[in-house]
This record gives C-alpha cells, structure tokens and sequence, in this order.
C-alpha cells in the first residue's frame, strides 16, 4: 500500500444521478464508490442503477462499488430518524430489499442502526441465507454503537458514520469530537471507515465550494476516513457532478499535508 492512498468519494444515486450521461461525468469527477439509499425509491429504481452505473464503469475501463444502504428499523421523527426498539435490525423490508439486488452481486451491504457485533451477524446471516456475499458495513448512528464500537469494528467490514442521525442523539459542541473518535479507531482496527460530507454547492448558485464544507472535508482527510460520502447533492441536488468535483480538489489538495500511513479501502 502507498505513502498516500487516494481517499475514495462515494456518491449516493438518485434522480439527478439516473442518467448514463451524468453517472459517467460523476465517475470522471472522482467517484468511487455508489450509494444506493433504500429509505427511498423502488426496487425497479435501485436496480436500473446499478446497471446504468457499471455501464458508465465499463465504458471507462473502471470498475465501481455498489453499496446498498438498508432502511433498518427506521422511524422518522421531525428533521431526525429514530429506530424502532421492537423491530428485529434486519426487518422484513430489509430482507425483500436483499431479495431485489442479490443477482447484481452488491459489494457491500450498510445497515442503519447497528447496536453491538451481534447486530452484524444479523445482517451477515440473512445475506448468506437469500445467497448473498455482500460484506457488511455498520452505520453508527446511535448510542448503543458508540459503546460499542470496538467489536463493532472487530465484527464488520466497514462503518458508514451517520453524522446526520448522530447529531440527533449527540450534542452539537460534541460531535466533531465524537467523529475524529470514530475515525481514529476504524484507522487503528485498518477497517474502512466512510463519513457523510457536504458539498453544498450543488445548492449554492455560483459557489465553487463552500469554506465551512471545505474545512470539515480536509480535517476528515487529515484524520484518516478512507471515504466521503455525498448524499443529497448527487442525488437530488442541481449539480452533482461539480459537488464531487469540488470534493475531489479538496480532498487531494488535503492529502498533501496529510502524515504518512495506509488507510483501509472499500474494494470490489
């Protein structure tokens, strides 16, 4: 592994990512990794993804990671997602979720609201029993992660930190910190660690990029994430190829001042 491994951009896919056109200039910007966000769309929907990206993939001799990302016991309350205590984490729209994608062979499976090792069995369990090999990332979003983050990362292979659904369980004055923890960790364990990133100039009019994003971008390169993750911006957003574009420089001109050591990647 080199000095400095390029951190990985993940974008998650969407109705301003659902043409071959722009899948393929989002690929040029920089992406690596594609998010397919099961909390929204149909299986039809996800599914004519995956292939309209890996044919953007082929046509420039590349190959692209798939990562469905399960709804988990999700319950929406305002601006914040809870869980449902109740609910098994792998529950029944997970499950026909799995179904829809095994034949596309996904790389990697995200379950949101994983509490501990046994929730990652869980998920690992129901992918071997429809056939699939998918590995398993943790999305650590709530408390109970956060205690246990040690044998979460001993039991997946990866984490996705939720930073959204964090905030909604962590103080403000406190998630930075609670983050750079994360990162430290997953770095420590070589276990890939993803975090939502911002790149709101596919908002903003006219801005090549935001300061605030750009700050908070670096200082995760700087940390040692193995990948930033783009949500709304190339999903829904008015330009999703200048938001990872955008990205991308901040990224790479962070890893020039980044200290020397390998970071672990999501691969195929």
């Amino acid at each position: 592994m080199s000095t400095y491994e390029p951190i990985q951009i993940a974008a998650t896919l969407g109705p301003s990512s659902s043409d071959e056109a722009t899948l393929e200039a989002m690929l040029r910007a920089g992406v690596q990794v594609a998010r397919l966000n099961f909390s929204w769309g149909t299986h039809e929907d996800h599914q004519r993804f995956v292939h309209q990206v890996r044919l953007a993939a082929g046509r420039l001799g590349r190959r692209i990671i798939i990562m469905q990302d399960l709804s988990g016991p999700r319950v929406q309350e305002g601006v914040c997602h809870t869980f449902d205590p109740e609910a098994d984490v792998v529950t029944d729209k997970d499950l026909a979720d799995i179904d829809a994608l095994v034949d596309l062979e996904i790389n990697y499976v995200a379950q949101s609201f994983a509490r501990d090792a046994a929730d990652i069995e869980a998920v690992r369990s129901a992918l071997a029993a429809q056939g699939s090999a998918a590995k398993v990332i943790a999305k650590v979003e709530r408390l109970e992660a956060l205690e246990n983050l040690d044998e979460i990362l001993t039991a997946a292979d990866g984490v996705l930190v939720g930073c959204g659904d964090l905030s909604c369980v962590v103080p403000t004055e406190r998630l930075p910190f609670v983050i750079k923890d994360i990162v430290r960790r997953a770095r420590h364990a070589h276990v890939p660690c993803m975090v939502l990133a911002r790149s709101e100039a596919s908002v903003v009019p006219d801005t090549p990029v935001l300061f605030s994003d750009a700050i908070a971008a670096a200082q995760l390169v700087l940390d040692g994430a193995s990948a930033l993750l783009l949500s709304h911006e190339t999903a829904t957003g008015d330009r999703p190829v200048d938001s990872i574009a955008n990205l991308r420089s901040v990224v790479d001109t962070a890893l020039k001042h980044a200290s020397k050591g390998s970071i672990a990647r999501f691969t195929v």
